[in-house]
């Protein structure tokens, strides 16, 4: 996996057409031209309402996690997953070729390694440690594929802010936790890529539904031994119905949507986000409450990401004149 192959703007049909249209909308006034920089902090809502809902679906699923065991759980998000968007998407499988299906393959067995893994780390760790420790994986790929100063200060800022949301205790977590968190962020940094890849190459989200179908028989051997006849109870199927959708079909369909206008360097720098709506996560399903260090590590956080949109912003608008 190649951090370079990460998309940019330019390579997305949507950003082109913008980019296009911006010369005509500056000229019309500055009306126009807002309008056009709105309609490019599109994808920015997507990533931060996809973050929200993964977290907050994280924080349910650690509550299902004594019914049917983490892999379990991974097996229940991922298969149900896939057969919403399988009914939903209905997507077609003719007519592409052998790269496209080994896009499929990676990104499918990408989402299935990530979730795995993280649910392992959350199944032993607190929910915020883990995706804390997970988070550094999309910082990591920000920092490799990113070719500009400013997007290095801000992916710094942020790795500051993961940093000190551990509150320095991580050498308390478990040890095999702390791991499984870690190697989850190098999954997640590769799903970075492979959705991008994906949303080139298929429309709609057709791609997503086939690769997490993917994902779904790579998990299921797995949830089958671990948890057995009680992945069909209908209580635990209705709980992972609702892990599916929020952790898996509503963030995964927005994030595949953004990054065919966000470049890969830019979206890793705002899944640093995700360990401050992890936080919030736990503290309002899970009871975990935040100290004083947490929120000014959140700050940290949130500043960089939000650097990061302006400076991708300007960036866009330099480009469009």
């Amino acid at each position: 996996m190649a951090p370079a192959a990460a998309p940019t703007a330019a390579a997305s049909p949507t950003a082109s057409a913008l980019t296009a249209s911006a010369p005509a909308a500056s000229a019309v006034g500055p009306g126009a031209a807002r309008a056009v920089a709105a309609h490019r902090l599109g994808p920015v809502a997507l990533v931060v309402t996809g973050g929200l809902s993964v977290q907050f679906g994280s924080a349910v699923a650690v509550l299902l996690m004594p019914r049917a065991g983490a892999l379990g759980v991974v097996t229940l998000r991922l298969v149900l997953a896939a057969a919403v968007l399988l009914i939903v998407c209905r997507p077609k499988v003719r007519g592409y070729g052998r790269a496209d299906w080994g896009t499929i393959v990676a990104f499918g067995a990408a989402m299935a390694g990530m979730n795995i893994l993280f649910y392992q780390a959350a199944d032993r760790i607190p929910l915020g440690a883990a995706v804390t420790l997970e988070v550094l994986g999309p910082l990591i790929l920000s920092v490799v594929a990113s070719r500009r100063l400013m997007n290095l200060l801000w992916a710094g800022l942020a790795l500051g802010g993961v940093v000190l949301l551990g509150g320095g205790g991580f050498d308390r977590l478990d040890p095999l936790g702390a791991a499984f968190a870690l190697a989850a962020g190098a999954m997640w940094a590769a799903y970075i890529v492979f959705s991008a890849r994906t949303g080139r190459r298929f429309p709609q989200a057709d791609g997503l539904a086939l690769a997490m179908a993917f994902g779904a028989v790579l998990s299921l051997p797995l949830g089958i031994a671990e948890a057995g006849d009680k992945l069909l109870v209908p209580s635990t199927i209705g709980l992972g119905l609702a892990v599916a959708l929020m952790s898996s079909v509503l963030p995964y369909t927005l994030e595949l949507l953004a990054l065919r206008r966000l470049p890969a360097p830019t979206f890793a720098i705002l899944m640093s986000l995700e360990p401050a709506i992890a936080a919030a996560a736990g503290f309002l399903v899970l009871s975990q409450a935040l100290s004083g260090t947490d929120a000014l590590a959140i700050a940290l956080v949130i500043g960089a990401s939000m650097g990061a949109v302006r400076t991708q912003s300007r960036r866009a608008r330099a480009e469009a004149l």
